[in-house]
């Protein structure tokens, strides 16, 4: 289920506070970070972004 165009206006990478791009219509949702050198995929769980550098996948 895709996050509402509002919500995903406000959110940004908590690392480098650079946009998100909404990739919650794929097998794992999740936010992934549009900064060139940052890109950490934050988990949606239950349709809820967590936001937590800790628990954000690094980009392979």
């Amino acid at each position: 289920m895709p996050l509402e165009a509002g919500l995903l206006e406000i959110l940004a990478c908590p690392a480098c506070h650079s946009p998100l791009d909404d990739l919650t219509a794929t097998d794992t949702p999740e936010l992934i970070c549009t900064g060139a050198d940052c890109g950490l995929a934050y988990p949606v769980r239950d349709g809820i972004p967590v936001l937590l550098v800790d628990e954000a996948r690094r980009p392979a």
